[in-house]
């Protein structure tokens, strides 16, 4: 899959027609797209650049882009909830994903957080994508090897319980270890086995009583640094003029995050020092 230049056979592509509506699909030579706006052929789109607009058979404009990564999330097939590209986008930048690193996440539900995991890790990184049951694990791989047009060599996707897994299956300890799974505070001692000291790692959780046993739970470990916790809410804005107001709809609470860092063997943390009541 080609991520820029002219639109080639095998291009995912997205057209949007004059109400905003979007229609996707994947390049074939000799195939055609229908609508109600009328036909237009795969081979005409092929050649053209992106933001491109193209008229079918009845007259009717259908603007051309590619899929980038968060129109494939929020469209793909999936099994489990998806990360969604607000908390996604947190967890590379809160997490320090960076190039090369070597990245466990589980579970992987339906891979939306995979991909963004191993475009950020590159093809210098791993990413360990751990997930307990088949049916979800299938998603992931189908939409990821969809994504990207096939496996990434720098992806292990692994059917199999985390609080079975060693440092030997991973070749050694990991840089970053990402949870969004039931009950993580289940397997704060697994993580604190396969981190690196120094290493960040973040959990993804939905309701309030999973965000109090997580934080407990790494602060009785006294291996992480105070662990943060928040959730972010992103509203759009409608901008026409005197018109100008926020939408009326928005994407409120998906999820919190929590965020920590391993201590070095032995160390233990300093006490938080909080205000005392009068």
């Amino acid at each position: 899959m080609a991520y820029s230049g002219p639109f080639k056979y095998g291009d995912r592509v997205q057209l949007t027609d004059a109400k905003r509506r979007h229609y996707t699909l994947v390049l074939k030579e000799g195939a055609q797209f229908h609508s109600h706006k009328g036909i237009v052929d795969h081979d005409a789109i092929v050649g053209l650049d992106e933001g491109s607009v193209i008229k079918s058979t009845m007259g009717g404009d259908f603007l051309l882009f590619r899929h980038l990564m968060v129109d494939h999330v929020l469209s793909m097939p999936r099994g489990a909830a998806v990360i969604y590209p607000k908390d996604s986008a947190q967890i590379l930048v809160e997490g320090d994903i960076f190039m090369g690193a070597r990245v466990l996440e589980a579970g992987a539900g339906s891979g939306a957080l995979s991909m963004a995991l191993l475009r950020a890790v590159g093809p210098e990184g791993k990413v360990f994508s751990y997930e307990i049951r088949d049916d979800h694990l299938q998603y992931a791989l189908a939409n990821v090897q969809d994504y990207f047009g096939e496996t990434p060599s720098w992806w292990e996707p692994r059917l199999g319980d985390l609080g079975e897994v060693t440092t030997a299956d991973l070749d050694g300890p990991v840089d970053r270890i990402v949870l969004d799974m039931l009950a993580p505070w289940e397997h704060l001692e697994t993580v604190r086995d396969l981190l690196i000291p120094g290493g960040v790692f973040m959990t993804y959780v939905a309701t309030v009583p999973q965000l109090m046993k997580v934080m407990e739970g790494i602060r009785e470990l006294k291996c992480f640094t105070e662990p943060r916790a928040w959730e972010s809410l992103v509203r759009d804005w409608k901008v026409e003029g005197l018109a100008t107001r926020p939408e009326h709809r928005m994407n409120a609470h998906t999820a919190f995050l929590i965020w920590t860092r391993r201590l070095a063997d032995g160390v233990t943390p300093p006490r938080p020092q909080r205000r005392g009541r009068k």
